[in-house]
């Protein structure tokens, strides 16, 4: 891909390879348990090390490579593509914890923290928790084989310097992966900050229709790329290749989305700044937000997720039934604006805690819509 092209066209054309006459522009999904063998294998891998055929749907799927063409043409990486964000994560750390301690965010996604207590540290690898903010201290770096970052973080938007960590973690002979969940490949590239490994959950922006479940893990790192190929073949955690081509074709308007959704999440921020019944708004777009200056170095762009507290659970119920756009669920990234109340899962925020995931509805109308609801 030209590293010249702007966002939108390495998104219309990402993964693409040279066209053909009567070839769709888009390939369609490749369903297949098992193909065509060609001569024996040398071994279990995909493709066929022999012939550089796929031999069986759990080892290898067209579908997949292209969607992983697409994806690490816009990360800057080689990727791998697993059927949703946690499994995407699980394999990481399952990988780095062979190797050593594992550092992860105590402010992230509640999921990730779950499995590192269930999975790992109840087998004796060393789980530290930090908050996104820190402090990172020598100490905190010292006998770990990888360290997780999250940022911007969910949900409470905190924001970490990538190149520092990474260059104080591999002082320290560790490994960075950062979960660029939030921001998306567009509003930030941690490979090119200096991380070692990029994760995320293709459920949210990466898609953005709320209709399928993917995750994925780019690296420049080819023998970890490989031992994750590996690792999903063994264990099973296989993408669909339906999803796989729904994910593709989703990826092609990206750019438009993520524009919107930005555009909304300013014009909600700027006036839900001062509004009497908001309280801790973050955004890190806002001139004013704590992690803006830090944030505008390192971001592309600042997405359209927000953040804010209403009084208490009463409060947030009574604005989602008083809006007529925002609907409650619990994820964010889609053409849907929606509102999850973050504590009903146990993150460590207060009752009335908003995560507010901006849409692509008209900016007017959404502001309009807010602000009625919270009147109401």
């Amino acid at each position: 891909m030209d590293p010249d092209w702007g966002d939108g066209t390495r998104c219309v054309h990402a993964g693409e390879s040279a066209p053909s006459r009567g070839a769709p522009l888009t390939p369609g999904p490749v369903f297949a348990a098992p193909y065509h063998l060609g001569p024996e294998p040398a071994a279990d891998s995909s493709p066929d090390p022999a012939t550089g055929a796929d031999f069986y749907g759990r080892a290898g799927n067209p579908t997949w490579r292209v969607l992983e063409s697409a994806i690490g043409d816009l990360d800057g990486g080689e990727c791998v593509l697993f059927p949703s964000g946690m499994a995407a994560i699980s394999a990481l750390l399952r990988d780095a914890a062979a190797r050593g301690g594992l550092v992860i965010p105590s402010d992230g996604y509640y999921a990730t923290r779950s499995f590192a207590a269930a999975e790992l540290s109840s087998r004796g690898v060393s789980v530290r928790e930090v908050a996104t903010t820190g402090p990172w201290t020598e100490e905190v770096f010292r006998g770990a084989a990888l360290v997780l970052l999250e940022t911007p973080s969910n949900p409470g938007l905190e924001v970490c310097d990538i190149a520092e960590l990474s260059a104080s973690a591999h002082a320290a002979g560790a490994m960075v992966a950062v979960d660029n969940t939030t921001a998306s490949p567009l509003g930030q590239r941690p490979l090119e900050l200096g991380a070692d490994i990029v994760v995320a959950s293709d459920a949210k922006a990466l898609t953005g229709h709320s209709d399928l479940v993917l995750g994925h893990i780019s690296t420049r790192d080819a023998g970890l790329a490989q031992r994750l190929r590996d690792a999903r073949t063994l264990s099973g955690a296989i993408a669909g290749p339906f999803e796989s081509w729904l994910a593709h074709r989703s990826l092609s308007t990206l750019d438009l989305r993520l524009a919107r959704q930005a555009e909304n999440a300013a014009a909600l921020a700027t006036a839900l700044l001062d509004h009497p019944s908001v309280r801790n708004l973050r955004w890190p777009g806002l001139a004013s937000d704590p992690a803006h200056a830090l944030a505008r170095r390192q971001m592309r762009r600042f997405g359209g997720v927000l953040r804010f507290e209403l009084a208490d659970a009463a409060a947030f119920d009574r604005f989602v039934a008083a809006s007529r756009l925002v609907v409650e669920a619990t994820s964010f990234g889609g053409v849907h604006s929606t509102v999850d109340r973050r504590a009903r899962w146990g993150d460590q925020v207060p009752p009335g805690f908003v995560r507010f995931s901006a849409g692509c509805e008209d900016p007017a109308d959404l502001v309009a819509d807010v602000l009625a609801a919270l009147a109401a």
